[in-house]
């Protein structure tokens, strides 16, 4: 794992919320500060309504964690395109955050 990156079990317990509808409770989140970056909370997706979600061919790759794959989030309000997002297979030492999703600000990854 890079030096600059940092995981931990992020404390209590997230709501993940795109707008009025709920995605998700868990009290199972990863917490990846990475640099001097804000810290990002990976949710597990065992915890998340993944029929929400669909997959896009979006796909970016980070030197440091790997490649990302890509969700879109549907809502009766719409869709969130790309708002999602999560590393399948990681680089090793980031292992943790396999199984994992993370967010972009559209959806509130919210603590209780």
């Amino acid at each position: 794992m890079a030096d600059h990156i940092k995981l931990n079990p992020a404390s209590g317990n997230y709501v993940v919320q795109a707008g009025d509808t709920r995605l998700g409770v868990t009290a199972l989140a990863v917490e990846l500060r990475e640099g001097g970056h804000g810290p990002v909370i990976y949710v597990p997706r065992t915890d998340i309504d993944m029929a929400m979600l669909t997959r896009t061919d979006r796909t970016t790759t980070c030197p440091s964690k790997g490649v990302a794959s890509y969700y879109s989030v549907r809502t009766p309000a719409g869709t969130l395109h790309n708002a999602v997002w999560s590393y399948e297979a990681p680089k090793p030492g980031l292992e943790a955050i396999s199984g994992h999703l993370a967010f972009y600000p559209s959806v509130a990854v919210t603590p209780t």
